[in-house]
């Protein structure tokens, strides 16, 4: 199953899909999923991990929210989704430097999503342009 396919069936968008802003939606499901798995494990651990869990769960947040937006194609909100996507790159940024302040593999796998992640909110809102 595609998200990227699921986007491309939109009335409104009649086949074409912003194929960067299609990577960025399909990571952002990912990267909220991953962040909320990190931060479970996070509170299992036995040290003090909970500017950890917190950091992964305020970006699990902040990706859904990204994500929910990089779906809709019915009208526009252009400016906002621009703002939604560069906002969720700085906090996979943030979350990755966090996770990677650990040396737990699930700390490391997290960090890993979140910068693939940002990249894709990077060059997504990039690519996004407001309706002629």
């Amino acid at each position: 199953m595609s998200i990227r396919k699921m986007i491309a069936l939109h009335p409104d968008v009649q086949g074409h899909v912003n194929q960067p802003l299609g990577d960025a939606a399909h990571h952002l499901m990912y990267c909220s999923r991953m962040c909320l798995s990190c931060a479970d494990a996070c509170s299992a651990e036995r040290e003090d991990m909970r500017e950890c869990i917190r950091v992964c769960l305020d970006c699990a947040d902040v990706c859904e929210a990204a994500g929910k937006l990089a779906v809709r194609r019915t009208g526009s909100n252009e400016q906002v989704l621009r703002e939604m996507l560069e906002l969720c790159a700085r906090v996979c940024d943030g979350c990755a430097a966090e996770c990677e302040k650990h040396d737990h593999e699930h700390c490391k796998l997290c960090a890993q999503m979140c910068r693939e992640c940002a990249e894709d909110c990077r060059n997504a809102a990039e690519a996004v342009t407001e309706p002629a």
